[in-house]
């Protein structure tokens, strides 16, 4: 195989008579291998959901198996975000790449021959340290591959809708595959597209580091594991263990402290896995609980119409994704509007907006029975998709609102890692106050009533985020925060 060039022809000379940045013409290749690994990532999330019942009978799991099929995946996802990015600045972007895919694909092909829903979910965290890898990692390498500001922002544009794409064709591929064959050709499909993608990544995808990476700190990162690990695991077990256990409840308390020892140290060390100064930022903190409000309504309402309109309704898996279309087909159509909203009027009607919609759906949803109308169904599904459409777009916006622009990058990370707790976190509250034992058609339906509620609850605090992230006293503490990190640099 004969080796790329290493050179890239030079641009034009400018007017001036200097020579103007040369651009790489394999970028656009480059951005078609990271978008790939996003797709991969995002396809796989929304397609087990839509298999959950085929894994209930196949592997006799439980609820709470079932929540952790999906859980465990995001969990890992969130908690190493931060890290993987970090490291890739160290010992190369490319290579953290390939090791990304290498074990995507790796924990895919062991998911596909699990021999009981314990071993299918020890693979699917494999899978999810495989995750973490690839989404920020590759947002890295699309900024260093794309010179041109104007060519960036169309990169990170298809970057974006790759993700609309990811989630509506989920549930329609994951479906058609598990109906096809079964649950365990979800996992296969993403071994041969992995295999493609790691070996494009080695040939055509330009390695780079950052000029001062920031230090690993494994204090904050065992902390970071403690807290979610210990919060999503209390919630999960809850209807089995009771609420008021000490199971339960010390689990809460080991969060607790491992959050206030995360706040403590991390305020001290100079180079923090989170530094709590973003937090003194109203748009920053607002946007990152309106992420994970958000991603727990996402989350929740996967799960929870996975289960209806497959055990309540009896939809076939093809037939179960095909019905969640009308939301996720709104969800890419309105995406792109919203940018177009928030360059307009900013990013405060666009989240309260979405927030509302997603309250009307949730409320419509409150009542659900068995025999719903499809038409009622559908209606709900379309003000999610308008809702959710409208809320994740400018949520990165909002964080980095006001941030010096060196610490863009961190602050854009920490919004991503609120996402994949939020979508942990969805799986887990609403799995165990809303599914709990219920296992009959009739039982699923009318159990999934106060997930609604706490949909519905989620979205209405993201209305009235909206107003108070984004109003002349959240811009002074964006202002202060901002101030803080040039009197005192990370």
């Amino acid at each position: 195989m004969v080796s790329p060039p290493t050179s890239v022809p030079l641009a034009p000379v400018g007017a001036g008579g200097e020579e103007a940045p040369a651009r790489d013409p394999r970028r656009w290749l480059v951005l078609g291998i990271c978008c790939t690994s996003l797709f991969i990532v995002g396809l796989d999330n929304t397609a087990v959901n839509v298999a959950l019942p085929d894994l209930r009978r196949d592997l006799g799991a439980s609820t709470a198996e079932l929540q952790w099929s999906v859980s465990a995946y995001t969990l890992v996802l969130a908690s190493l975000l931060m890290l993987s990015g970090s490291t890739a600045d160290r010992i190369g972007r490319a290579r953290m790449f390939q090791i990304g895919l290498t074990l995507f694909s790796l924990g895919s092909l062991l998911c596909s021959v699990a021999p009981n829903v314990e071993l299918l979910i020890v693979f699917r965290m494999l899978q999810g340290v495989g995750g973490s890898m690839l989404n920020p990692v590759a947002m890295s390498i699309i900024r260093n591959t794309f010179d041109d500001p104007r060519e960036r922002a169309q990169a990170i544009g298809v970057w974006g809708g790759v993700i609309g794409l990811s989630m509506a064709f989920g549930p329609i591929v994951g479906g058609g595959l598990v109906e096809a064959v079964d649950w365990r050709a979800i996992f296969w499909i993403n071994v041969p597209v992995g295999a493609v993608a790691l070996i494009l990544t080695r040939r055509y995808v330009p390695e780079s580091r950052a000029p001062h990476a920031r230090r690993v700190d494994p204090v904050g990162q065992l902390l970071v594991i403690v807290l979610l690990a210990s919060t999503v695991f209390a919630i999960i077990q809850a209807p089995d263990a009771g609420w008021t256990s000490v199971q339960t409840l010390g689990l809460l308390v080991l969060a607790a402290v491992a959050l206030t020892a995360l706040v403590a140290y991390e305020s001290r060390h100079r180079e923090p896995l989170i530094d709590p100064r973003f937090f003194r930022s109203a748009p920053f903190a607002g946007a990152s609980l309106i992420a994970v409000l958000a991603f727990v309504s996402l989350g929740g309402f996967l799960f929870l119409n996975t289960l209806y309109l497959q055990e309540a309704r009896g939809l076939s898996p093809l037939h179960a994704g095909l019905y969640t279309l009308p939301m996720a087909a709104t969800t890419v159509v309105v995406g792109p509007l919203t940018g177009r909203l928030v360059g307009r009027f900013g990013t405060r009607w666009s989240l309260a907006l979405g927030g509302a919609a997603i309250v009307l759906s949730a409320l419509m949803l409150t009542g659900l029975e068995r025999d719903t109308s499809v038409a009622w169904l559908f209606g709900s599904y379309v003000l999610f998709g308008v809702g959710f459409g409208s809320v994740n777009p400018p949520i990165t916006n909002t964080a980095v609102s006001g941030m010096p622009a060196d610490q863009a990058g961190v602050a854009s990370a920490v919004a991503s890692t609120s996402r994949q707790v939020g979508s942990s976190l969805g799986v887990a509250i609403l799995g165990a106050v809303a599914v709990g034992t219920a296992t009959s058609g009739t039982a699923v339906a009318a159990s999934s009533h106060p997930g609604w509620w706490i949909v519905a609850g989620c979205a209405v605090a993201i209305v009235v985020l909206s107003f108070a992230s984004t109003g002349a006293w959240a811009r002074g503490t964006a202002e202060r925060a901002a101030a803080s990190f040039r009197a005192r640099p990370s």
